[in-house]
């Protein structure tokens, strides 16, 4: 880089400056990888300024220019992310002399690691309305990056008997108190009604038309109602949707049907590999992908959102607010599982879990999830995740990117895992490859569009400054994994994979915002 202020150094943290010469890909204002210079001022970015004498300049020449990355589902704080850092010692901690991360780092550790990456917002999706405190505080420490959570405020008994009722006024209400006394961005609804069901007989196998128990409340009509309780009161984001029967053989029809239910609604169904499963006492085919038929629903129907819930290979943690989800996987893996607040309202369940290439399930979930990611048609309404740390560390993002983008590195891979998912897995004929600006789209875009923040994933006029340069490479994995410099509210704060500083981020709540 010539002729400008090097990127690191005081020059690159002083305010205002211009990032000058860039290969800027901004989808949201339809710049699709041409030249262009990004103005910043105050933390923001303006317009050309008439009077550019005071800005210094920072040459971008030869790098490509992307928003800051936003995760829409991670989880990250709260009492379940304690839980996982002491059920699995081997993993709770970045080890000597090993490249692999912990798989689940402590708060500071994680949004350095997710700077380093180019990421500059993360949510936190699944919070217990009880743990909210504790959440805020844990996020408060939280370095660099802008962050929120989702509150599982279906599991409260008051806002449980207002969906029973069908008292539209008091559950917008009681929405609106949840997220607003919690300090939350938006709700989170984990295996709707599976808490009842599983507090009263330790199961929560159901379909969405059984009764939760003492009530007439079925699965649908809660998501259903809470859905619009959510839009009525006017949150950012729509309802975060974790359906039933997560995990098992079969589950495709309980997505199809969540899908059904929602329509004409808007809502955000999250990790939805996990819900794609063949399989069960319905279908004739055994284990497998439910993707073709869901994907076809999806595509026509354009009121829905969805983040996959990647899984790729290795050891990690896996964490939800489905308790009883939790207990099943460790009945069947044969590990050891912890609970916690499952008699109060809300719960999680964590366990330790490793996936392997030639494990005929794990090669399936791995396939499957690709094969949404490759099967939806439009990028505005698809998130990349990998439900960290559940299907994957995020630190594993940019090898999801390069099996987006590069076919002939996703064939080879495809080559390794277990023969049966080879031969049965559409994924085989998928040829598509993502594009830069759909890779910008579906970590950057989308997810700052679908989350509600106006000033988020772009690099337009009076979006925040938080913005990543990444050197070109013939390794999309490698590119993705090595910034040149990432910029949050116009501060240098990571280069080439070093810190330059670590601001704290904004803790963002929605009812602050609207109100």
């Amino acid at each position: 880089m010539t002729g400008a202020a090097p990127l690191a150094g005081p020059l690159g943290n002083h305010d205002p400056f211009v990032l000058t010469g860039g290969t800027v890909y901004d989808p949201a204002n339809g710049r699709d990888g041409v030249t262009a210079d990004v103005w910043i001022e105050s933390g923001r970015i303006i317009d050309k300024p008439a009077d550019v004498s005071r800005f210094r300049r920072v040459d971008a020449a030869g790098l490509v220019v992307m928003p800051g990355g936003v995760d829409l589902h991670s989880h990250i704080a709260g009492p379940k992310v304690n839980a996982g850092r002491r059920i699995a010692p081997h993993l709770s901690a970045h080890q000597r002399g090993c490249k692999q991360p912990a798989a689940v780092p402590t708060i500071h550790r994680t949004g350095a690691a997710y700077a380093a990456l180019g990421y500059t917002t993360v949510f936190d999706a699944a919070i217990a309305t009880g743990a909210a405190g504790i959440a805020t505080m844990e996020l408060a420490e939280l370095p660099i990056l802008d962050k929120g959570f989702y509150l599982l405020a279906a599991d409260d008994a008051d806002l449980l008997t207002a969906l029973d009722s069908g008292d539209e006024s008091t559950i917008s209400r009681l929405v609106r108190d949840a997220v607003g006394h919690g300090g939350g961005w938006g709700v989170k609804v984990a295996n709707p009604g599976g808490p009842a069901f599983w507090k009263r007989s330790r199961g929560d196998h159901h379909d969405l038309d059984t009764p939760l128990p003492g009530l007439t409340l079925t699965g649908r009509t809660l998501l259903e109602r809470l859905a619009r309780g959510v839009a009525s009161a006017g949150l950012p984001h729509p309802l975060h949707i974790h359906t039933a029967n997560l995990g098992l053989p079969g589950n495709w029809r309980t997505l199809a049907e969540t899908m059904k239910t929602l329509e004409g609604i808007p809502a955000h169904l999250a990790h939805v590999q996990f819900h794609s499963y063949t399989g069960g006492e319905l279908d004739a085919d055994s284990f497998g992908s439910g993707v073709a038929t869901l994907a076809d629903w999806f595509n026509s129907h354009d009121g829905l959102t969805l983040d996959v819930g990647q899984v790729l290979f290795g050891e990690t943690v896996a964490m939800t607010g489905d308790a009883a989800a939790a207990e099943y996987l460790a009945a069947t893996t044969g590990v050891p599982w912890h609970s916690h607040d499952l008699w109060l309202e809300g719960g999680c369940g964590v366990l330790p879990i490793a996936y392997k290439e030639k494990n005929l399930i794990h090669s399936w979930q791995w396939a499957i999830g690709l094969e949404w990611f490759l099967s939806a048609a439009d990028p505005w309404r698809v998130v990349l995740s990998t439900d960290h740390p559940n299907g994957a560390h995020f630190t594993a993002y940019p090898v999801l990117m390069q099996l987006l983008g590069d076919a002939a590195f996703r064939q080879e891979a495809l080559s390794r895992i277990h023969p049966t998912v080879r031969s049965r897995s559409p994924l085989a004929g998928l040829s598509r490859e993502y594009s830069l600006q759909e890779l910008c789209i579906i970590t950057r875009a989308a997810p700052a569009r679908i989350a509600g923040l106006p000033n988020k994933g772009h690099l337009g006029p009076t979006a925040d400054a938080d913005i990543t340069l990444y050197q070109p490479r013939a390794s999309l994995a490698e590119m993705f994994a090595m910034p040149a410099a990432v910029y949050k509210a116009g501060h240098l704060v990571a280069e080439h994979g070093h810190g330059r500083a670590l601001p704290l981020g904004q803790q963002l709540r929605a009812l602050s915002q609207i109100d």
